[in-house]
């Protein structure tokens, strides 16, 4: 009677040890940062053949949620391998600090398991993809820099910590014209190229503010910036933003450009977006975690909404 009384405890307890640990690896995983990979979709909205021709051929989109898909695995593996370089980092920040690594909640061991599986699960996927192994080269490319080197050495670098995530957003937009074998205007990848840097400094700038003094002990490169220079780089930014945009809106070789550049109409939601960002930045003191802002201010999400809805109906409704 004693052993039966002893081994339900033991049972009941791996039964829900197995669920919790299956949680905090998929918090671990960031799938809130899945939002990053939308700009795969780029490809089918910003490429120099008709937008209306991908949809009448369901294929291409097919493929493109195929790259997403792809994209969010390989982001969790670097996430996952991120934290668990940074574990001891992480547990000197005051938010950081409850990631499930540095929290202890989830093993180690864990994390190298599934960062592993999803690398080598995601290879394959890419070859049937894209058999000529352009997207291949791409994800490779996305792994190795953002993962491996970024994560162990190029995160250490001042202003190319910054330069290296940007080119994220870049190789997410060009993994998914390679997949379906399209090129983008390059003014378009020029404008990712620029709000990849705007956010990375907002989150540069947040941490700075959050850690103070401290910043320097959490990570190093920290100490390489000044709320002045960030600011500076910002100004610039933002106003390059806004240019490389409107450019892309006047020459984008996708929507007609008779009586008028069509997508100019869609500048302001642009600009709205830009400054409400700012805004969170500046005056709500945000900016740490730009996917959480995107899924949680109202006014931002619906800009970015309201802009892709214009963008897709000047595209369609007034076809080249």
């Amino acid at each position: 009677m004693s052993n039966l009384s002893t081994d339900r405890p033991v049972g009941a307890a791996v039964a829900v040890a197995q669920p919790h640990m299956f949680a905090e690896l998929l918090r671990a995983m960031r799938p809130r940062q899945w939002v990053k990979n939308v700009f795969v979709f780029a490809a089918l909205a910003f490429s120099e053949q008709r937008l209306w021709q991908f949809w009448l051929n369901p294929w291409p989109l097919l493929k493109v949620t195929g790259a997403f898909a792809a994209f969010c695995m390989a982001a969790s593996a670097i996430y996952l391998v991120n934290d668990l370089v940074d574990i001891e980092k992480d547990r000197a920040h005051p938010k950081k600090r409850n990631r499930p690594f540095a929290s202890g909640r989830l093993s180690p061991t864990v994390g190298i398991v599934a960062a592993t599986i999803l690398i080598i699960a995601v290879i394959p996927s890419a070859v049937a993809l894209d058999p000529r192994l352009h997207f291949l080269g791409v994800l490779v490319t996305y792994i190795v820099v953002q993962g491996f080197l970024y994560t162990y050495w190029l995160k250490n670098v001042v202003l190319l910590d910054i330069l290296v995530l940007a080119t994220g957003f870049v190789l997410r937009a060009i993994g998914g014209g390679v997949v379906i074998h399209v090129l983008i205007t390059p003014w378009l990848l020029l404008c990712m190229l620029l709000l990849a840097l705007f956010l990375g400094i907002g989150k540069r700038r947040h941490e700075l503010v959050l850690l103070e003094g401290g910043a320097g002990e959490h990570r190093r490169i920290l100490q390489e910036y000044s709320l002045p220079m960030l600011d500076q780089m910002m100004s610039i930014v933002t106003a390059s933003i806004i240019m490389a945009y409107s450019i892309t809106a006047f020459l984008a070789p996708v929507a007609p450009q008779k009586p008028y550049p069509m997508l100019m109409a869609t500048i302001p939601f642009v600009i709205y977006a830009i400054f409400r960002y700012l805004y969170l930045i500046y005056i709500r003191g945000e900016g740490g975690s730009p996917d959480e802002l995107l899924l949680t201010d109202m006014p931002l999400a619906s800009s970015v909404v309201i802009w892709g809805v214009a963008v897709l109906a000047v595209l369609l409704l007034f076809p080249k």
